[in-house]
């Protein structure tokens, strides 16, 4: 069974082996991951990054990592999502995604972006966000460097309707 939840302060290690393992990421990335994750752990409650873990068995099999966008109001930038190799293709990516659209939910967020890369290499991750409700919405030339696109994705959130029916109308 998968558990998504907030990363603490143990999961810090795992967090930092996976984007290690990952081969889609760079060393700049998995700097970066490593550099959100201290600020995260710093500060887990208020801060401008937020991390889930995705448990299973004990162990952390993957992470995802969001944040408001600045200057936007209700825009959440998806920074990753990462999964194990081990544990692919089992609900670990859709499960730390549904986490994330309920994090951007219960903070008032209406909108998920997210940016990742044309090359053929991330046409598995193009296609799970697409499965997800995603919809590409703009394609940047050469962004990361000649022949690497960058891909913009976009998804609203949607609120949740309230017991008895949203938008139900009193009897007249």
């Amino acid at each position: 069974m998968i558990s998504v939840r907030k990363t603490i302060d143990a999961d810090g290690g795992a967090i930092r082996r996976l984007a290690s393992a990952e081969p889609l990421f760079s060393s700049d990335d998995r700097e970066v991951v490593a550099e959100l994750l201290a600020e995260y752990l710093d500060e887990p409650v208020g801060g401008d990054y937020l991390f889930l873990s995705a448990v299973t068995d004990g162990a952390v099999v993957g992470f995802a990592c969001f944040g408001p966008t600045p200057l936007t109001r209700g825009t959440y930038d998806l920074y990753w999502i990462c999964v194990a190799r081990s544990h692919r293709r089992r609900g670990v990516g859709r499960a730390l995604l549904r986490g994330v659209v309920r994090g951007v939910r219960r903070e008032g967020g209406r909108l998920i972006v997210l940016d990742t890369s044309g090359k053929a290499a991330f046409a598995p991750t193009r296609a799970f966000y697409a499965r997800a409700g995603f919809k590409a919405s703009a394609c940047v030339p050469g962004f990361y460097g000649p022949g690497d696109d960058l891909v913009m994705y976009y998804l609203p959130v949607r609120r949740r309707s309230r017991p008895g029916g949203a938008g139900r109308r009193g009897r007249r």
